[in-house]
């Protein structure tokens, strides 16, 4: 699908600057946009990851689908990030307070990852590719 141009992943987050000030400190990186209703962080030059409260898409999204307070805690998504250096992006993560899902492990899948959960539950895994070629 070369038509896409930009893929922006938007998280449904209670506390909108909880989760930005999270974000910041996982990414270790300052938002490009930081306005009432949504943040956006941009990861890579095809990539954003932005942060919209509940009650902002709630609006969007009507009655047509359970509001989204009803998921808080819920694992409703994973971030799967390709990072250099995991043990850095592991420590960082404990440091900032993330929640631990899963530490280091080599995966069956030729990766080797962790897993943690942000402050509405969201599981984000730090990833590097093993190398049994």
């Amino acid at each position: 699908m070369k038509h896409i141009q930009l893929v922006e992943t938007i998280l449904y987050v209670n506390d909108q600057q909880k989760s930005a000030d999270f974000y910041t400190k996982l990414f270790r990186q300052n938002p490009d946009l930081n306005v009432p209703g949504m943040t956006e962080f941009k990861l890579a030059d095809n990539c954003k990851l932005g942060l919209m409260p509940n009650n902002g898409i709630a609006k969007i999204l009507s009655e047509k689908t359970p509001h989204p307070d009803q998921g808080n805690g819920i694992p409703r998504c994973e971030l799967y990030f390709y990072v250099e250096g995991i043990e850095l992006e592991f420590d960082n993560a404990m440091r900032i307070g993330a929640k631990l899902i899963s530490p280091i492990e080599d995966r069956d899948w030729g990766d080797k990852v962790c897993y943690f959960a942000d402050i509405d539950g969201h599981i984000i895994a730090f990833a590097q590719k093993l190398n049994n070629n």
